[in-house]
């Protein structure tokens, strides 16, 4: 196999995208006939299965290094098109970024204010739990990522954005009916606010505190939006750790009080993108840096 027929690889990326045969061929103008065929001819060239043929289709393993591929050329050509000072389409660019809930609430959306108009860039923001957005980058659903692995994902540079401070806090009612006695004891028994099932970060906390013995407790909350998780540590449902830019206002107003003052929690971020010349991405990476630089810890 010498090369990759860009056609194929575009008609995978289409299949991925629409997430069935008969959508990709509605998209491309061509017959679900076409798009079969197409898919197997890249099967049989590869010498792999690209496509799990499930509802929506998803990408194998092989089959997500091709549509990062796709992705990439996609991204270029469109470069080149500005640098050459051809319209193409006319259409804006889609910049696809993966981002935490919490950067997303706090930090994350001066970024694309600050953008300059005259690139034409616009943005699909895929919101995920800081320590799964990798995974949206090696599977080539987004082109950036704010994560907490300083390791690259392959194909990707990684740039060091700073630490997000998280502070343990709950409601003054709350705190003045539990939390009077030894931490280490009384949160394992108390109601805690957690973002959904995947999030474990408050046993973490509870597990630094009690040295791995146990996590925090079964009673717990599952709000999945990070401004509705603070807005349910304020009105006292549980504890929880609440970003430093949330809470800080909060505490200000008494709608909040600290406790374990000595036990914030500071999380890494780190700003992963696809290693592209593309003056588009480079750009949209300066801006992300320079606007994290003003409102996380070094």
């Amino acid at each position: 196999m010498n090369d990759l027929p860009l056609d194929q690889v575009r008609t995978l990326l289409a299949v991925v995208d629409e997430g069935t045969f008969d959508a990709a061929a509605a998209a491309l103008h061509v017959t679900p006939s076409a798009i079969s065929q197409r898919v197997k001819a890249l099967e049989q060239r590869t010498g792999r299965v690209l496509l799990l043929r499930t509802k929506p289709v998803r990408p194998t393993e092989s089959g997500e290094v091709l549509v990062r591929l796709a992705r990439q050329v996609a991204r270029l050509e469109r470069d080149a098109y500005a640098e050459l000072g051809l319209s193409g389409t006319g259409e804006p660019t889609r910049v696809s970024v993966a981002v935490n809930a919490d950067s997303l609430a706090t930090w994350f959306l001066p970024v694309l204010t600050r953008v300059p108009e005259e690139l034409r860039l616009y943005f699909e923001l895929r919101r995920e739990d800081e320590d799964h957005t990798a995974a949206l980058l090696r599977e080539g659903v987004v082109m950036a990522a704010v994560t907490s692995s300083p390791d690259p994902v392959p194909g990707c540079s990684v740039r060091s954005l700073g630490r997000m401070r998280y502070l343990p806090v709950a409601a003054p009612d709350f705190a003045a009916r539990h939390l009077g006695g030894p931490l280490e004891q009384v949160l394992l028994d108390l109601p805690v606010v957690a973002f959904d099932r995947r999030d474990d970060f408050q046993d973490g906390f509870v597990r630094r505190l009690t040295r791995g013995r146990s996590n925090a407790s079964a009673l717990r909350h599952y709000v999945p939006t990070s401004e509705g998780f603070a807005e349910a540590v304020a009105a006292g449902l549980g504890w929880g750790l609440v970003p430093e830019a949330q809470a800080d206002p909060l505490l200000r107003t008494g709608r909040l009080v600290g406790f374990a003052a000595d036990r914030t929690v500071d999380v890494p971020l780190y700003w992963q993108q696809w290693k592209l010349d593309s003056p588009a991405l480079a750009q949209v990476a300066r801006t992300v840096t320079a606007t994290a630089g003003e409102a996380l810890r070094a």
